[in-house]
């Protein structure tokens, strides 16, 4: 097992392990993410991915161990002050609603609004401009189940940018796109990152994407931390090998390829 050390840290887990049910699902993990970075994290299922992004968000508290978020405790936020520091994107969102895109873009500005507010200016400026970037302005008045997969994506990733958040999290957010869409969305968060100096944690089976635009990859196997470290340092042959259980090797225009 590997942990990251040295500089700063924008999320820090100190030894968190997570059970449900008697079973252990996350054991004894401790790691820095580093502001303003791109960490994919990596790891076959059932290894707990989805589980500790939940952990990272504070939808659930960890069975033992503490998450800091910018050196104070997770779980000392308000649910509206943890939203204006932490917006996540969900693999499944959603869309059982007959709201237009923009409607579901302005969900992001709840943190800033008032109870029984109407939206401000501000709030439409800030939407416009999240909209913009992820280039779903034109479909500001579609309704969000007449849109396309990678729209769809687009539209949540656009609320998520509206929050106006130092870090964005995300649960696979390819899953289920064409690689045309895939490559799209991993554009779009690199740019996120840049333009926003954003944080970015996000879930990825694809090792290809991991290991094109990924700074840092934290890797799972069996509930327990594997490694976190550069991304070239993570996905070597070997290690996709003990992760995968499987053999592996990489192009030179960093391609993950299964050989067997």
């Amino acid at each position: 097992m590997t942990t990251q050390s040295g500089d700063t840290a924008i999320i820090t887990a100190h030894n968190i392990s997570y059970s449900t049910h008697c079973t252990e699902i996350l054991h004894n993990m401790s790691f820095n993410i580093r502001p303003r970075s791109l960490t994919g994290i990596i790891g076959m299922n059932g290894s707990g991915k989805t589980t500790l992004m939940k952990l990272l968000c504070n939808l659930i508290n960890p069975s033992s161990g503490e998450i800091h978020l910018k050196d104070k405790p997770l779980n000392s936020y308000s649910r509206r002050e943890l939203s204006k520091n932490i917006s996540m994107v969900f693999q499944n969102n959603p869309t059982d609603f007959d709201f237009s895109a923009l409607q579901i873009v302005l969900m992001g500005r709840m943190p800033y609004q008032k109870m029984l507010s109407r939206e401000t200016d501000e709030d439409f400026a800030a939407c416009k401009q999240a909209m913009c970037q992820t280039q779903t302005w034109h479909l500001r008045n579609r309704n969000i189940n007449s849109l396309s997969g990678g729209e769809k994506q687009r539209i949540f990733i656009a609320r998520s940018l509206a929050q106006h958040t130092d870090v964005l999290l995300l649960d696979e957010p390819v899953a289920n796109l064409d690689i045309k869409h895939q490559y799209e969305i991993m554009n779009l968060l690199k740019e996120i990152q840049s333009s926003r100096s954003a944080t970015v944690v996000t879930v990825l089976h694809d090792l290809s994407l991991a290991l094109k635009y990924s700074d840092y990859i934290l890797a799972l196997k069996q509930g327990n931390l594997f490694m976190i470290d550069n991304t070239e340092k993570v996905l070597t042959p070997g290690n996709i090998s003990l992760l995968f259980e499987v053999s592996a090797g990489i192009t030179d225009d960093k391609n993950v390829i299964i050989t067997k």
